[in-house]
């Protein structure tokens, strides 16, 4: 069967998908104002009247629901334990928070319009209602079978290990999230709301935001582990999910390794490069800063607090007191599922047995088992392994009255897991890989107590230091903030079973010091802090979003929105023509690969197009004509025989020629340096595989765009450190450019062309009365820059027409912009038929370029 391109399915397929009523009304709204007058996506957005307002988009609500088994009626109440609820508390009192989600049962089409405007007028909640097989391929499917799975590093290598790749789930994804993003563009006001899309299950939303309002305020937060490069890169869709996040505003992520992981990924298949700027980790996306921000999430103090001083809790404790007296216990609470290494941790618990008999009747492992989140065959077989692991423990090491495990598996109130924690000598998460995991934030607070508890258990607890001891693998989000646990490999059973030694023979003066160093940190750092610190960096990430033209460009996932400068504009061939016209002394400068010739072209030596337009524009009496370049002089010196009138400057400048017949000079400069230079950069070289010397007649540059990315770009800024040390006191400059690091003469760039060339003409009586400068990379940065500064600095009779340009639209100094090498030379011709016909006696043109300098 023929294979579709996912654009085939955006184009046609997406429009298929139904809809879900458009039945929520906006909040009251005055109509907005457009700033620059352009179509930029907010076409109908509308500023609101009302209080500051949060936009929450999550794949559930933080509801619950049930039907009335009397009144046949939905009931619905508040999931009192979801993060999406307590994060409000990280926000100013009378911000409005909206929460766009599904829900966890189905509802009929009929009654779903009676259910939204309920759940929106009693809860603030907007419920997105998808197709039942939509939803199945959704969920189950693309999330839990793929990419779940990926995040936690487990390729579908084979049939029975994982489930390959499938694009009709894919197409389930991607037609979910556009149903997410719809249910927000029905109460989103563009202009003033904040919208906050939390996990995997939205990956893409952001594209279909961005595309409909190019200025949205957009956070993403993910809350799983973001693979290596080498493990999400398998993924099919790789780049779609990639660019679907880049059209947020600012990405969070748990811990610097996911953060790490996800720029990694920027850099080799986006090509993407980071700076971090006053701390803030920063990635260029078309004009748009893309902020990455890195901060685990907390637990709700005032939930876990509350539920420490419920009789309920006082009598479990009393009771688990009285069942475990005389022993210690350690506590683990995890999912149901592979990742959480309930196995391992209890291969680990009997190892500590074996090794220590004198433990054996003294120490209880209570391992609470949360239901699962999806079935499948994995987690059967992780659930029969605990048992039967459980039950090998329980008939070697128990007795009568004494069972080493204790496996609970039903739900268990929140009070009893509580009362587990609270008494509980150590807390152990062994999960092999977990995005956060809160379990021994949850652990710390409880060991903490409270008065009222304390209370009911007795003086002695009173007057008891608190203490509490974690072992926590270090593959999960949580350990890299508690720098008191004892951290451990997972996978090494022994060293396992040490630390859990370790953890119950410690000194009680130093449980005291690390539970202390744990509780300050985790009663700091709640949810509140961290969804209060998320909101600040994500205003700060939106700040200039109304400072900037903005424009979209990409089809499907491939959206992207590009952010310039207000005064920045597609070059108009009609208005340069006519100012062409106007004037008698111009002067255009042009870069040579990327601008007349493409960068991606194989042969590099200019059309016989570009040969004809260049001759005729230099042959023009009125026109100073220079192509300028990094390129050396031999080679521009042949390809560009064919025009007699044209200057060349080469390698940036240091070569100049003012036309074919003419000699070439060169800047007076102690080239001693390469002598230096050349054998560090040989021993880069043979370092980095991929990366290569350019060697110029003036300066030495190294390449590595053929090298490993990351390698590459380490080792091009070692290389930069190196070389900027020996060469302190030499006349020479190291630069760092896309993919090299250049040394040059000092004094030598693009921008001294232009000054020399404008101030020959001013000298020779003729100022300049317009100039053109066309370039694309950042050395022609250089040019823009000096001619404005040039031309403001010289005393020109009236203020000459002034066109610097860029190719591509992309940050830069210039004002306007062409799209493309095409668009170049399109220009160069009308310029080029509006020229004055080449003069047949061109002696006087002539000499005054033999006589310059």
């Amino acid at each position: 069967m023929t294979s579709r391109s996912f654009l085939d399915f955006t184009s046609a397929e997406l429009s298929d998908i139904p809809q879900t009523p458009r039945v929520l009304p906006r909040l009251m709204q005055v109509p907005g104002i457009i700033s620059d007058g352009s179509s930029d996506g907010d076409s109908d957005s509308s500023s609101s009247v009302c209080r500051e307002r949060k936009i929450v988009v999550a794949n559930m609500l933080p509801l619950h629901a049930r039907r009335d088994s009397e009144t046949a009626k939905w009931c619905f109440n508040q999931d009192e334990d979801s993060l999406l609820l307590h994060l409000k508390d990280g926000f100013s009192p009378d911000t409005e928070v909206i929460y766009v989600g599904s829900l966890k049962v189905e509802i009929e089409a009929s009654e779903q319009e009676e259910v939204s405007q309920r759940l929106l007028d009693d809860f603030k909640c907007v419920p997105t209602f998808l197709p039942l097989d939509i939803q199945k391929k959704f969920y189950q499917g693309f999330c839990k079978q793929q990419l779940w799975p990926l995040f936690h590093y487990m390729l579908p290598m084979c049939p029975d290990h994982g489930d390959r790749f499938d694009r009709q789930l894919w197409q389930a994804y991607v037609a979910a999230n556009k149903l997410f993003a719809d249910k927000v563009m029905e109460v989103i006001n563009p202009e003033d709301d904040f919208v906050w899309v939390h996990d995997y299950h939205l990956m893409v939303l952001p594209t279909f935001l961005r595309k409909r309002y190019h200025r949205v305020k957009l956070g993403f937060f993910l809350h799983s582990p973001f693979p290596s490069s080498e493990i999400y890169r398998t993924l099919p869709v790789r780049d779609e999910i990639l660019k679907g996040l880049l059209n947020s505003d600012l990405i969070g992520f748990h811990t610097f390794d996911y953060a790490r992981h996800f720029l990694s990924c920027c850099s080799r298949m986006l090509g993407l490069d980071y700076e971090s700027k006053r701390g803030h980790i920063g990635l260029d996306y078309f004009g748009r800063t893309v902020y990455i921000k890195i901060l685990p999430v907390g637990i709700h103090m005032g939930r876990l607090e509350s539920v420490l001083n419920l009789p309920s809790t006082f009598e479990k404790v009393k009771e688990i007191q009285e069942q475990f007296q005389g022993k210690k216990l350690i506590i683990g609470v995890d999912d149901m599922d592979i990742f959480k290494g309930i196995s391992l941790k209890l291969l680990a618990f009997e190892q500590l047995l074996q090794q220590n008999p004198g433990l054996q009747g003294k120490l209880v492992l209570v391992q609470i088992v949360n239901p699962a989140r999806s079935s499948g065959k994995d987690v059967q077989e992780a659930k029969r392994e605990t048992y039967s692991t459980a039950r090998r423990i329980n008939e070697v090491y128990g007795c009568h009255g004494y069972e080493p495990v204790i496996v609970i598996d039903r739900p268990v109130a929140r009070f009893e897991k509580t009362a587990y924690y609270a008494m509980a000598e150590c807390c152990i998460v062994n999960a092999v890989r977990d995005g956060m995991n809160l379990v021994p934030y949850k652990y710390v607070v409880c060991r903490q107590g409270s008065p009222s508890l304390d209370e009911a258990l007795g003086s002695a607890k009173m007057e008891s230091p608190r203490t509490s001891m974690l072992v926590v693998s270090e593959f999960i989000g949580c350990s890299p903030s508690l720098s008191g646990a004892i951290r451990v490999n997972p996978w090494d059973i022994e060293s396992v079973a040490e630390a859990l030694s370790t953890a119950i023979t410690m000194p009680e003066s130093e449980k005291q010091l690390r539970h202390e160093k744990h509780y300050r940190y985790v009663s700091s750092h709640d949810v509140a802090y961290w969804a209060g610190s998320f909101l600040q960096d994500l205003e700060r990430a939106c700040k200039d979003h109304y400072s900037k033209r903005c424009w979209g460009i990409g089809l499907g996932l491939g959206f992207r929105v590009i952010s310039l400068s207000p005064s920045f504009r597609k070059l108009s061939i009609d208005r340069i023509v006519s100012a062409y016209k106007r004037t008698n002394r111009r002067a255009i400068f042009l870069d040579y690969d990327g601008t007349v010739v493409p960068q991606s072209s194989i042969i590099k030596a200019p059309s016989p197009d570009v040969i004809a337009v260049l001759d005729e524009l230099s042959s023009d009496p009125k026109n100073t004509v220079f192509i300028v370049s990094g390129r050396g002089r031999t080679s521009l010196g042949e390809w560009l025989s064919p025009c007699d009138s044209l200057g060349i400057a080469a390698e940036h400048g240091f070569f100049l020629r003012w036309n074919k017949t003419s000699d070439w000079e060169s800047l007076a400069a102690d080239l001693d340096w390469k002598q230096i230079v050349e054998p560090i950069m040989k021993l880069y070289t043979e370092a980095t595989d991929g990366s290569s010397i350019e060697t110029k007649e003036s300066a030495l540059v190294w390449h590595h765009h053929e090298a490993d990315p990351d390698f590459g770009s380490c080792q091009a800024k070692e290389l930069l450190d190196h070389l900027e040390n020996v060469l302190a006191n030499e006349p020479a400059v190291v630069k760092r450019g896309h993919h090299i690091v250049e040394v040059k003469p000092q004094g030598v760039t693009k921008g001294l062309v232009a000054d020399k060339i404008l101030n020959m003409m001013v000298n020779k009586g003729k100022p300049p009365d317009f100039v053109m400068c066309i370039g694309d990379d950042r050395s022609d940065e250089d040019m823009f820059e000096s001619i404005l500064s040039i031309i403001s600095g010289l005393s020109l009779p009236s203020a000459p027409e002034i066109f610097a340009c860029t190719v591509g639209q992309k940050p830069s100094k210039a004002k306007y912009y062409l799209d493309d090498t095409v668009d170049v030379v399109r220009l160069l011709k009308g310029l080029a038929t509006a020229s004055t016909p080449k003069p047949r006696n061109t002696a006087e043109f002539q000499v005054a370029f033999d006589n310059i300098f």
